[in-house]
């Protein structure tokens, strides 16, 4: 593991109170592993017995339908985990998990993660916090479904990847737009027509560059309050939050 990925774990909610002898006990033996874009990690069913740490690229959790069709419920970048809930079930995976584009990730076996946690019990309470943060998520994502609009799903959508970056007047898309559609709920026709409507509050999309004008603006359309940068533990990774 490199000392820019070592550094990375420390920074993350899951370690973040860990020095690197600590940290080396629960990862282990396991490496980092590359994975090319569209890499099937875990598919629905599969016994959960390990989650996984996202050191640089993008992942989706989704399921699929008797019919065929792809409902993708998150999707998790460089310092997230995910599947560790499902793992300390002791049951199988709920859904399924691929790579967007080439990623590199670490993988914790649930063994490991055991053995670590015996040691130092704290462990436990940074599990159950980060199980927080993810149904929070959920929670967030149902309300949206329920109450935005489609053109407010997406304002919300851009001003999380402005948070991610140390511009607020650029980002780029991660991903397909396809995707982006899927994630938000929304059919690729449907985003195309929520970008346009978007035009109105200083959003302008040139390939996958968007450009926002006026970031107070977009946040006021997506009914969220914008009081400027706050940093989080990971914000040396680049990753910024804002309320």
């Amino acid at each position: 593991m490199s000392t820019e990925e070592l550094r990375l774990l420390q920074n993350t909610p899951l370690f973040g109170n860990m020095n690197e002898t600590s940290i080396h006990m629960v990862v282990g033996n396991q490496m980092p592993r590359s994975y090319p874009k569209k890499a099937l990690l875990f598919q629905e069913g599969d016994y959960a017995n390990r989650f996984y740490i996202m050191l640089d690229g993008w992942v989706k959790l989704y399921r699929c339908t008797p019919e065929g069709q792809e409902a993708v419920i998150s999707t998790y970048t460089r310092g997230e985990i995910f599947a560790e809930c499902a793992m300390f079930m002791g049951a199988s995976f709920p859904v399924s998990a691929e790579t967007i584009c080439a990623s590199r990730l670490l993988t914790i076996e649930a063994t490991t993660m055991r053995r670590a946690i015996n040691d130092n019990p704290d462990l436990a309470f940074s599990i159950m916090a980060s199980a927080s943060r993810h149904l929070k998520t959920l929670v967030d994502q149902l309300e949206q479904m329920k109450l935005d609009t489609g053109p407010e799903r997406v304002a919300k959508f851009l001003l999380e990847l402005s948070y991610s970056t140390d511009e607020d007047q650029g980002v780029n898309l991660p991903y397909e737009k396809s995707l982006i559609a899927a994630k938000l709920g929304m059919k690729p026709e449907s985003f195309s027509r929520a970008l346009a409507k978007l035009r109105e509050v200083g959003v302008q999309i040139n390939g996958d560059q968007v450009s926002i004008s006026d970031v107070v603006a977009l946040a006021s359309f997506a009914k969220k309050d914008y009081l400027g940068p706050i940093v989080t533990p990971c914000s040396d990774t680049g990753i910024q939050k804002y309320i």
